[in-house]
């Protein structure tokens, strides 16, 4: 439930420093894409760029307005959030060597287990399974022949 009444707690300065690194890092790609020879290739990095700088003003703006002292990690399982953070790195660094499919892979399977709370059993492997291939499928589909983006 959101509280009405504005809040005079301290600012949470660790959604502040991430929103700020994330303008930052926002502002390099669109400097790097200017360095790009094609530029159907330069769309697509634009747009996340620009993305990523608008929504990171409006969280640094919303922090601002409406501070959330009680903002952090909360309690919950740290194994989860590492194999998360784990995951995204071994995909981002598998996907130069292995390609798309298996680095999308690593992070679906990573992610789900990380996500996912409730017991396993056949049935819900199956559909998490097949439902991962028609994602992954889709989105390699998305990139490869909508957006034209090349990939590894």
């Amino acid at each position: 439930m959101i509280d009405a009444t504005p809040s005079t707690g301290k600012k949470d300065v660790g959604t502040l420093i991430v929103a700020s690194l994330f303008i930052g890092l926002g502002l390099i790609t669109l400097y790097d894409v200017t360095t790009y020879s094609d530029s159907d290739s330069v769309v697509f990095p634009s747009f996340v760029a620009y993305a990523l700088i608008f929504c990171s003003v409006l969280v640094i703006l919303y922090s601002w307005l409406r501070p959330n002292p009680h903002n952090g990690f909360g309690s919950g399982d740290w194994w989860r959030r590492l194999l998360l953070v784990a995951t995204m790195l071994g995909a981002c660094l598998v996907m130069p060597l292995a390609g798309f499919l298996p680095a999308t892979a690593i992070a679906f399977v990573g992610g789900l287990i990380a996500a996912r709370h409730e017991g396993w059993d056949r049935k819900s492997g199956f559909v998490f399974a097949l439902s991962g291939v028609f994602i992954m499928a889709g989105f390699y589909s998305l990139f490869r022949f909508a957006l034209g983006v090349p990939l590894p």
